[in-house]
């Protein structure tokens, strides 16, 4: 929202200096659609998943063993005796624990990671943006806006300038 306001400000300001508005030449850029279609953000989504893939695998075993010993908990639970149920149940009850706590520790470091490749992709799009908005004569570029006519948008431009690099 500051945003959105400091560029209507600024677009006031340079109207008031004597600024005609035909001479303002303003672009939009919607950065999220930057960061889910440009290529170095699907590069990114791509290490990330192989960096965590096997974990994610473990997760899968550890769930599916889980589901298991539940069902044959429910299964032979009837038949088996007091001592070797409760065995079981306290199995099933440790494989839960550690499933929620890898799962815990699993999601906290794809985050951690996820917010470095973000950031990477963030750098790489603002000077991308930037460039592009000095070659062009941009006054100011936005990146946040309530309506933007499409004819102002500049998106694909910046996509295809991270394609290019």
């Amino acid at each position: 929202m500051n945003k959105v306001l400091a560029a209507i400000v600024l677009c006031a300001g340079m109207m008031t200096a004597g600024v005609a508005s035909a001479d303002i030449k303003i672009g939009f850029v919607n950065t999220e659609r930057v960061f889910r279609e440009a290529p170095i953000a699907l590069q990114a989504q791509k290490r990330l998943e192989k960096e965590f893939a096997a974990r994610a695998a473990e997760l899968q075993k550890m769930a599916k063993q889980a589901r298991d010993l539940q069902a044959q908990l429910e299964k032979d639970g009837a038949i088996q005796s007091d001592a070797e149920r409760r065995n079981k149940e306290r199995d099933l009850a440790n494989l839960n624990r550690d499933y929620q706590r890898n799962l815990r520790e699993f999601r906290e470091d794809l985050n951690v990671r996820r917010n470095e490749e973000l950031s990477k992709v963030q750098d790489r799009a603002r000077k991308a943006i930037q460039a592009y908005g000095e070659a062009e004569k941009f006054d100011v570029i936005l990146e946040e806006a309530v309506y933007f006519s499409p004819k102002i948008d500049i998106t694909d431009k910046i996509i295809r300038a991270l394609s290019d690099k």
